[in-house]
């Protein structure tokens, strides 16, 4: 039986599926590759909510000016766990 997801948990989006399990893998690693690491995830990241926002702006309105906000809403629910 598949179970309701609870609305309010956060989904993990794939750079961070992605990066948790190369952090896993990657284990005992120095300090300056760990931090070129981080460097690298948080950039991927950034990119992954621009797309996610534009997909959701090009969905939602599609003469590309009315979202007044909806598209950091539904990016902060959906991906950070509710509204920030």
């Amino acid at each position: 039986m598949i179970s309701k997801m609870n609305t309010d948990m956060k989904k993990e989006t794939a750079v961070e599926y992605m990066f948790r399990l190369l952090d896993v893998l990657t284990f005992g690693k120095d300090n300056e590759t760990q931090i070129i690491f981080n460097d690298i995830l948080e950039k991927a990241l950034a990119m992954e909510k621009e797309q996610i926002i534009k997909a959701f702006c090009e969905g939602y309105d599609h003469d590309g000016d009315n979202y007044d906000g909806a598209e950091i809403s539904y990016y902060n629910r959906t991906y950070k766990g509710g509204e920030q």
